[in-house]
């Protein structure tokens, strides 16, 4: 009889197969990046090595093609702002030293400290602007538009606690490419020159850990800091890759035939980021969004080599340039030409809001039995009133019978005679004040009890918001019944729910009208992924990046041209589409380690989100993933909070910083944080506690006061669900008297010493203050016991 075959078991060992030999050409084959698919299992193991290699390839060219285009002939001047982090540095002596090259040509700017460098030998070209003192949203403007900053220390202290703040609002926004230098430790002693470079070496650990300290003190020293200025990789802020955006270099200001206070802002600059068109939108930083008509291409002023008058002429231009000179001459300084203008049909739509109609909800026609109706009733209040001859039925319609009531017509009577009698009475008050006042000098004593009576209103101001933060903390959300107001009348607009997490809230219920104003996505963020394919695969026309163009913008107040003139950077960025219209935004947000000031729910602050410069009163919620969230009454500091507020559409990604208006202009930081969504419909629900407390208790039963004062408010509220703060859960089977007590039923005894809660909820929406008009803060100083810049002057 045959033995049966052996057959290998389960836990049989699966050597690997051998691979065989290599081939030849698979090392030369080259496969499409494209046309590969998405998954790894469907290429084979060389098809993978090859893919990545292109990959590697592509971005390393990229890389490589972006360095060598910014601050060449082709691209735009390197834009470095220079940021002085101490008040001791004199940025202008750092700065001649970078303009001592003999080979180098510089053009100042008269309107605003900075200047151009050209430098035939390396081949490159920088704008230098330089940040005012002490104006925090200069410096942040800058730095949203700025290629670099070039931070300037001290060689002592390296930077004051200024500077810190500003360091620290920069981080927060996104800090570009940076590079540091201190100018003037060779005016130290020689035995401090060694310990001013440790110390300023240990503080540069701790903000800046991998970046390295440029001195300025010699020729040579600034022609390196220009070397590393030239080749240092460049750091991508997420808000700007995607939109245009221009520093501007020139502004004149052309007033309109209507009105002199609005015109036309003709804003010079280099084009940056993404190419400009004429027909999008444009926002000026802290102004508001506005309108393009044209686009013209001037000469470029700061050209490497001027002897070759190539301008915009570039390869692979593809649009039509017309040539407005009425000579035709070929010199550059008399040739304007239009690059684009502006296409009714094709142009974005400035509209923010949309203009709610409020007619129109649903109506039906009335029947013709309903027609009738109202006819009858109409004959039956008809009354016979005896008028004069000639007097029409309008005319008659006004004259009251003597038989009819006018208790109201005398009420209003009598409060119109009331109002008069105040007006009178204050108006005598006033000019008896004015009669009696007398001229007298003011003694610094007086001026001292002037300062501290503002002192004391902003100190109990600051003292009341502290009181409720802490009591919310100690005993959140809970109020007092009112005892002169029913509570069911006080608490109509709130509900109750079997459980926050799971009972349904419908998001279109009960909005308010602000709600017709605004735009919603029917899904944002596939919106969001099709406006950013479009922005990576569609070739826009109009002005191509490094290109030196004046942009005529329509509809501007003279007040931007004002700032322009004070020395204040003027930064434009183009927007997306639907980056106008106003909606809902929501903002994760974390309190600023060095602020501990109360912020309240519904304060107006100041944000600054992406490029964009707002006022706006806020809400704040917890950052979860439910669907419905708690609201939160003050601003948390050990917690990430999520803000709604009303403002116009950003895509994110998007830096966010929220600040705070002081009574003397300063402004302080709050808060930092991101973009999180576009979403009206995330519902923030506010939530009451009522307490009452348990007057007998006996085994699962319990009368409770102090909740209610009164029998029909038991009633009213009989279906909430009960709960107590030691984890009891019941409700209320009945009233008892007329006093407001209750008989309750538990799911266990209650303790003597605990409490009885009711829960009530209510859905909120954030207050409408949308500004963008910010006004600039005062200087900013640290310590609080000194007085701001303007005030001292004026004392």
């Amino acid at each position: 009889m045959a033995a049966a075959a052996h057959r290998a078991g389960a836990l049989k060992q699966q050597n690997k197969p051998h691979k065989g030999r290599k081939q030849r050409g698979a090392a030369q084959r080259r496969v499409p990046a494209k046309t590969l698919s998405r998954r790894r299992r469907d290429l084979a193991k060389p098809d993978r090595r090859h893919r990545a290699l292109q990959l590697r390839r592509q971005r390393k060219e990229a890389v490589l093609a972006e360095k060598r285009k910014l601050g060449r002939r082709d691209g735009p001047p390197r834009l470095v702002a220079v940021v002085p982090l101490h008040a001791a540095v004199v940025t202008h002596d750092a700065l001649r030293l970078l303009q001592s090259d003999e080979s180098a040509l510089v053009h100042e700017n008269e309107r605003a400290e900075g200047f151009v460098l050209l430098c035939p030998r390396l081949k490159q070209r920088w704008r230098f602007v330089t940040a005012p003192m002490g104006n925090l949203h200069a410096v942040l403007d800058l730095a949203k538009a700025a290629d670099t900053l070039l931070f300037v220390l001290d060689p002592l202290d390296g930077w004051d606690s200024t500077g810190d703040y500003f360091l620290s609002c920069l981080f927060a926004q996104g800090l570009p490419s940076y590079a540091l230098a201190v100018h003037g430790v060779a005016d130290l002693p020689q035995k401090k020159q060694t310990d001013a470079k440790k110390k300023l070496g240990k503080a540069i650990e701790k903000r800046f850990p991998e970046a390295k300290l440029f001195p300025l003190n010699t020729e040579q020293e600034s022609l390196l800091l220009l070397r590393h200025l030239a080749s240092q990789k460049q750091r991508h802020l997420a808000f700007r890759d995607r939109r245009a955006y221009l520093l501007a270099q020139e502004a004149e200001f052309m007033p309109s035939h209507d009105s002199d206070l609005v015109g036309t802002l003709k804003v010079s600059g280099f084009v940056r980021g993404r190419t400009l068109n004429v027909n999008s939108l444009v926002h000026i930083v802290g102004h508001g969004d506005f309108l393009m008509s044209q686009v013209d291409a001037p000469p470029d002023p700061f050209s490497l080599n001027p002897r070759v008058a190539k301008g915009q002429q570039r390869k692979g231009q593809d649009m039509e340039i017309q040539d407005d000179s009425v000579d035709g001459a070929v010199e550059m300084e008399e040739v304007l030409k239009v690059l684009m203008k502006a296409d009714p049909r094709r142009q974005e739509s400035l509209q923010s809001e949309v203009i709610p109609d409020p007619m129109e909800g649903e109506q039906t026609w009335p029947t013709e039995e309903e027609l009738k109706e109202a006819e009858e009733s109409l004959k039956e209040r008809r009354k016979v009133v005896k008028v004069p001859k000639g007097t029409s039925n309008y005319q008659a319609a006004w004259i009251v019978d003597d038989g009819e009531d006018g208790s109201e017509e005398e009420e209003e009577e009598d409060n119109m005679e009331d109002e008069d009698l105040m007006a009178e009475a204050s108006q005598v008050g006033e000019s008896s004040e004015e009669e009696e006042c007398e001229t007298m000098t003011v003694a610094e004593s007086a001026r001292d009890d002037l300062y501290d009576e503002k002192l004391d209103e902003d100190e109990e101001q600051m003292l009341e918001k502290y009181k409720q933060e802490r009591l919310d903390q100690m005993f959140p959300d809970e109020v007092d019944t009112p005892r002169n107001l029913p509570a069911r009348v006080r608490f109509q607009k709130y509900r109750g729910l079997k459980s926050f997490r799971t009972s349904p809230w419908d998001p279109k219920e009960n909005l308010p009208r602000d709600y017709a104003r605004i735009f919603q996505f029917q899904d944002f963020s596939r919106t969001r992924k099709h406006v950013f394919r479009q922005i990576e695969k569609e070739e826009t026309e109009g002005a191509v990046v490094g290109w030196y163009v004046t942009l005529h913008i329509c509809s501007v107040p003279i007040s931007v041209m004002e700032s322009f003139r004070q020395g204040l950077p003027l930064v434009l960025f183009s927007l997306l589409p639907h980056e106008q219209k106003m909606s809902v935004l929501n903002l994760v947000v974390r309190r600023h380690l060095g602020n501990n000031e109360t912020v309240k729910a519904k304060e107006e602050l100041i944000f600054h989100c992406g490029f964009r410069r707002f006022r706006a009163s806020p809400l704040y919620s917890p950052h979860s993933s439910a669907d419905k969230h708690k609201l939160e009454r003050f601003l948390r500091p050990d917690v990430a909070l999520v803000v709604t507020v009303y403002a116009p559409i950003t895509f994110p990604p998007a830096s966010v910083l929220l600040f705070k208006q002081r009574s003397n202009g300063m402004h302080d930081l709050v808060a930092t944080g991101f973009l999180l969504s576009v979403d009206p419909d995330r519902i923030i629900i506010k939530r009451l506690v009522l307490s009452g407390h348990p007057f007998k208790i006996f085994s699962k039963m319990a009368v409770v006061r102090y909740m209610f004062f009164n029998r029909e408010d038991v009633l009213w509220f009989k279906p909430v669900e009960l709960r107590t703060k030691w984890g009891r859960r019941g409700h209320i089977t009945e009233p008892l008297g007329t006093h407001g007590h209750m008989k309750c039923h538990f799911d266990g005894q209650l303790k003597s010493q605990d409490t009885v809660l009711l829960n009530l909820y209510k859905r909120v929406f954030p207050k409408w203050t949308y500004d963008p008009h910010v006004p600039e803060p005062v200087p900013w100083v640290r310590n609080e016991q000194q007085l701001p810049v303007q005030e001292v002057e004026m004392e």
